[in-house]
C-alpha cells in the first residue's frame, strides 16, 4: 500500500548484528576493519595482509573442537604447536595432538583427524606441507589451518598463516623468504593460530594470511 500512497514513512534501517561470513560460525566476534583491508571477500589463494590485533577479541565457540598434527621434532614445529596448545587452553577448546614423523605417518594422522569429524585440523611444521597438500583437497568438507607454512594450491578448505622467514610452501618450491627458525617466536606463532583461526570462524578460507611484524 506504501507504494501507492504518498507519504508513507520509509522504515528505518536495520542495524545489522556482526556476525560470520555465511560460510563461517554464527554468532562469533566481529573482526577488525584492519583484518581484510578494502577486500571484501578475499579470492580464492589470495595472499590477505591484516593489520596487528585485527582478530582480537574472536574467541571459537563453547564445544569447539580441534586436532592438531605435528610432524618434526625441531624448535620451529615445537613452539607452533606449543602455541595452538596454549590458545586451546585458555580459549576452552577441546584439544586433541596427533604427532608424526614420516609423511606416511602425517597421512595416517590426516585420516585419522578427519574421522574424528573436529571443526578445525591445524597442521604444524613445515614436514606436514607436501602431505596436506595432497589429502586436503579430498576432504572438502573438513577445514584446515596451516601455521608457519602455507600450501602453493589451496584448496576451499585450507587456510595458511605465514611471516617472513616462515613462508614454506612444499619441497622443492620457492617460499616468498627464506625459512629462518629464530623468526618462529612464541608471540608470533599465537598470533598465526588466533589470526587463522579467527579467518576460519568468520568463513575467509582458502586464503594465506601474511602477518607483519
Amino acid at each position: 500500500m506504501c507504494l501507492l500512497l504518498g507519504g508513507c514513512a520509509t522504515a528505518p534501517p536495520v542495524a545489522s548484528v556482526p556476525t560470520s561470513a555465511a560460510t563461517g560460525v554464527p554468532g562469533v566476534a566481529a573482526l577488525g576493519a584492519g583484518f581484510l583491508g578494502d577486500v571484501t571477500a578475499p579470492t580464492p589463494e589470495a595472499t590477505v595482509n591484516p593489520e596487528p590485533g585485527s582478530w582480537d577479541g574472536v574467541e571459537p565457540p563453547v564445544g569447539y573442537r580441534v586436532v592438531l598434527i605435528s610432524a618434526g621434532d625441531d624448535s620451529g614445529t615445537a613452539t607452533l604447536a606449543g602455541a595452538v596448545q596454549d590458545w586451546a587452553a585458555r580459549s576452552g577448546v577441546q584439544l586433541e595432538r596427533l604427532t608424526a614423523s614420516t609423511d606416511d605417518e602425517v597421512e595416517a594422522q590426516i585420516n585419522t583427524a578427519v574421522l574424528r569429524d573436529a571443526d578445525l585440523v591445524i597442521g604444524a611444521g613445515n614436514a606436514v606441507v607436501d602431505v596436506f597438500a595432497l589429502l586436503t583437497p579430498q576432504h572438502l568438507a573438513q577445514q584446515f589451518l596451516v601455521v608457519g607454512a602455507e600450501l602453493p594450491e589451496p584448496t576451499e578448505n585450507l587456510t595458511a598463516v605465514v611471516w617472513e622467514g616462515a613462508t614454506f610452501r612444499g619441497t622443492g618450491l620457492s617460499a616468498a623468504s627464506d625459512y629462518d627458525e629464530t623468526t618462529i617466536t612464541a608471540g608470533r606463532a599465537d598470533d598465526a593460530v588466533t589470526a587463522g583461526v579467527a579467518s576460519v570462524l568468520h568463513g575467509h578460507t582458502g586464503i594465506v594470511l601474511r602477518l607483519t611484524f
